[in-house]
């Protein structure tokens, strides 16, 4: 009998300290948002959460959180890999507010970010996509609009190299379009597939001044209707860029379609192939020595400006 109730309260013991040690729960690597869920809930199909924030905190790094309804899940800051999907045919929002971001992306140099199916409203905010760190960062699908300072903003540093691909997305209203400016050493590399960058302050900028290498691939998009260039690759004394754009629709820009730069230092080339640029405040620009080159494969109608050799016109 002694025996026995010694070793129902070793057992016992036992028992409650692996309690104590063991987690609340295991994070999902799926969880789920409604906009009638609650972020009390473990975020399963069943009972799904309500903003992003709270489904990040109960899924686990590299998972997937899905939207299962219309609804704004709020705004959020990404710092491990993750995927939000606000899913096909439906309004995922993300609501900012004046001089707050829409989501802010600071993970480590490893993960790799997903952005599907998204609705950002800037309603005056500052950032759409804020990107500080990141190994890859995929914008696919999504809305990005009315920011007071950028829809998708990257700025690595401390020579990280950041991959961002923007694909099938519309940015416009916003005071700019897309701005790359990489930091201490780091590099970004962009690739635009199948985009709208319209009918912004700026569309596109590539800006190595701030001391790393950017280069951008862009083809089958359009970046029209900004009150100020189309494009701008302005390199700087540690910050080569390179922007190659291929099947481009570059039309009534204020600014220059085209434009290259060389800032107090590195190397500025881009090259244009079987793209339109139509009635833009010029066509070209060529300043400081950067490198504008055309495969003379493009349609260019309205005021032409200068190319690296000054020439009115070069298609």
């Amino acid at each position: 009998m002694r025996k026995s109730t010694l070793f129902s309260t070793l057992t016992g013991a036992l028992f409650i300290a692996g309690l104590a040690i063991a987690p609340a729960h295991a994070q999902a690597t799926r969880t789920w948002v409604s906009g009638v869920g609650d972020d009390a809930n473990p975020c399963s199909r069943t009972a799904p959460c309500k903003t992003w924030p709270g489904a990040i905190s109960k899924t686990a790094a590299g998972g997937e959180i899905d939207a299962l309804d219309p609804g704004g899940f709020g705004t959020v800051t990404i710092t491990k890999a993750i995927t939000l999907d606000g899913g096909g045919g439906q309004v995922a929002s993300i609501l900012s507010s004046p001089g707050i971001n829409g989501v802010n992306v600071s993970a480590a140099a490893t993960d790799v970010i997903i952005l599907r199916n998204l609705r950002i409203n800037g309603a005056g905010g500052a950032t759409g996509v804020q990107i500080n760190t990141a190994a890859r960062v995929i914008i696919e699908k999504c809305d990005i609009f009315g920011f007071a300072t950028t829809a998708v903003n990257v700025t690595p540093g401390s020579g990280n190299t950041t991959m961002v691909k923007i694909q099938e997305t519309t940015i416009n209203n916003n005071n700019a379009g897309v701005i790359a400016k990489p930091t201490g050493g780091a590099t970004v590399n962009m690739s635009i597939d199948h985009s709208w960058i319209d009918a912004n302050s700026g569309g596109l900028k590539a800006d190595g001044t701030g001391g790393g290498p950017v280069n951008v691939a862009i083809n089958d998009s359009s970046l029209s209707l900004n009150t100020g260039n189309g494009t701008n690759a302005v390199s700087g004394p540690s910050g080569n860029v390179t922007m190659d754009l291929m099947r481009a629709t570059l039309a009534k820009n204020g600014g220059a379609a085209v434009q290259g730069n060389v800032s107090g230092g590195g190397t500025s080339m881009v090259t244009v192939g079987d793209s339109m640029l139509s009635n833009n405040g010029s066509a070209w620009q060529a300043l400081n020595g950067a490198s504008v080159l055309s495969y003379k494969n493009n349609q260019v109608t309205g005021a032409a400006g200068t190319g690296p050799s000054g020439q009115a016109n070069f298609q």
